[in-house]
């Protein structure tokens, strides 16, 4: 008689499962068809099927469903070849990318190496707009080499290469395209219907070049900006996938059969900022006191629910292999702050701090904040704003103030969007000559241990002398109906980082 372990194994291996309570199950099988669909935080007349324009997780889960990228991101954040059969490179500056044969577009045109060089080369050009043209200022050149070779050699080396051309900003568009009224990609769902700030709707791509997938007929995605709004349409069955839900709501949502919470730890953090242009934000002293201001704990308890890990004012998350373990963790500390408060001039002054609903958990931590700024004699009036417009004038504009910054899939991308010198999205406006030369090293260096230690100097410098207090990693939280399998957590952000329309099926 074979061992139990043995026979265990060949049943596994044959679809069935062990069950906790000791039953043989067969393993989920995906089921082809249905209709899924998903309500996001965000709509708006600025949605958009012009990746290099993406801006809200809407408009990343749409780039994912309409086009592919050269490489994708698992749930470690390390690079999969995608469109990309393989990416050679001997010194990180010079990458050849060969492409994968008999990848078709929507229209069955064949992707080319023109393509891909169309694609990478508009980032470039000032009138597109786009997002991540602060990255792709690295390009130095962008050219085929023969259909399905591409060279893509850039100013400095960057051995993150990979990682960034996963992202959604960076997939693959047809040769030549100006006109975002459709999507013509290579993705998994051809676009049926498009109208910016009411919906997308998505049917199978029958030419799709991954075997068997997807199993869905089709993808729904439209915004409910409104938490309960949205929680409510889950839970009526109007629609199967929620995100952005707050940790009030996951009680309810786990008592209601049917539907489950998914949590992914990830990079996402609410961030107190100071501008270190005006006022007291020119001050040193002024910055380090309000750090010291921060009760990470009572923060995670109360604005979070728990569903938060605890950070240090440094921007890479515990979960990152990047993350620099050993900066001594900063204390909440009223009479610390109050010292360099003092130093600084600020105690008995009444200061505005702006927050919004907007910025994730930022109107609950301007409410605790000001409570523990009183015990260090400084009031801080709390100006709550509306999120309508939040971004574009309050953010990165008053003296203080929170950002919200979504994980982004390495470090280099988040150092070289939020705390480069000449960054566009420097939040504190903080320069600092040493963290740019660093940057550079790090990007160039293709030693692990070298470059680990590179970001770990960076982190100490953002620590110390940036304007940006960073108290919490916030975990995402997810619903969704038991209906969708296949789901799972993904750092990088909602949606299997976005790309959820790829890989999940629908039960019957």
């Amino acid at each position: 008689m074979e061992p139990r372990r043995d026979a265990l194994r060949k049943l596994a291996a044959g679809g069935l499962l062990l069950s906790a309570g000791g039953l043989l199950q067969a393993a989920p099988q995906p089921r082809r068809g249905g209709t899924l669909t998903i309500a996001t935080q965000s709509s708006s007349t600025a949605d958009t099927l012009d990746p290099a324009k993406g801006a809200l997780s809407t408009d990343y889960v749409r780039a994912h469903m309409f086009y592919n990228g050269l490489t994708s991101l698992d749930a470690k954040l390390a690079p999969q070849m995608m469109l990309a059969e393989e990416m050679l490179t001997d010194d990180a500056l010079v990458w050849t990318v060969r492409l994968r044969k008999g990848i078709q577009f929507h229209d069955g045109k064949a992707l080319t190496a023109a393509d891909v060089v169309y694609s990478l080369n508009r980032h470039n050009d000032p009138a597109v707009a786009s997002k991540v043209r602060a990255v792709t200022q690295q390009f130095e050149s962008v050219r085929a080499l023969d259909p399905l070779t591409v060279e893509i050699t850039l100013k400095g080396a960057n051995a993150d290469l990979p990682v960034i051309l996963a992202t959604s900003h960076f997939v693959i568009l047809q040769e030549g395209t100006t006109s975002f009224n459709t999507a013509i990609g290579t993705g998994p769902f051809k676009c049926k219907e498009f109208t910016p700030g009411v919906r997308t709707h998505g049917a199978r791509n029958e030419r799709y070049w991954k075997p068997g997938l997807p199993y869905l007929d089709e993808v729904a995605l439209f915004g409910i900006p409104d938490e309960s709004a949205r929680i409510n349409a889950l839970l009526s069955g109007d629609v199967h996938w929620v995100n952005e839900v707050n940790p009030r709501s996951t009680r309810r949502i786990k008592g209601e059969p049917g539907y489950q919470v998914l949590e992914s730890q990830s990079g996402l953090y609410t961030d107190l900022i100071i501008r270190q242009t005006v006022g007291l934000g020119r001050n040193p002293d002024f910055t380090l006191g309000m750090k010291y201001l921060i009760d990470r704990e009572q923060m995670k308890r109360a604005a979070f629910r728990g569903y938060a890990v605890i950070a240090n004012d440094q921007p890479i998350p515990p979960s990152n292999r990047f993350h620099f373990a050993g900066l001594p963790q900063r204390p909440y500390d009223p009479e610390r702050a109050k010292f360099h408060l003092r130093r600084a001039g600020a105690l008995g002054m009444t200061l505005p701090v702006v927050a919004s609903v907007a910025a994730t958990g930022s109107v609950d931590m301007a409410m605790l904040l000001q409570q523990s700024a009183q015990k260090a004699g400084v009031n801080l009036a709390l100006k709550r704003v509306s999120a309508d417009g939040y971004w574009s004038n309050h953010w990165m504009k008053s003296p203080i103030g929170f950002g919200n910054i979504n994980a982004r899939p390495s470090a280099d991308m988040l150092f070289t969007q939020f705390f480069k010198s000449d960054a566009p999205w420097n939040e504190s406006g903080w320069k600092n000559e040493q963290f740019d030369q660093l940057l550079l090293l790090a990007r160039a260096e293709t030693d692990d241990a070298k470059r680990k230690q590179f970001y770990a100097d960076m982190q100490v410098l953002v620590h110390e002398h940036c304007g940006v207090g960073i108290p919490l990693f916030i975990n995402n939280l997810e619903a969704l109906s038991t209906k969708v399998r296949g789901a799972a957590p993904h750092p990088l952000g909602a949606f299997m980082g976005y790309t959820c329309c790829e890989h999940v099926w629908l039960d019957a």
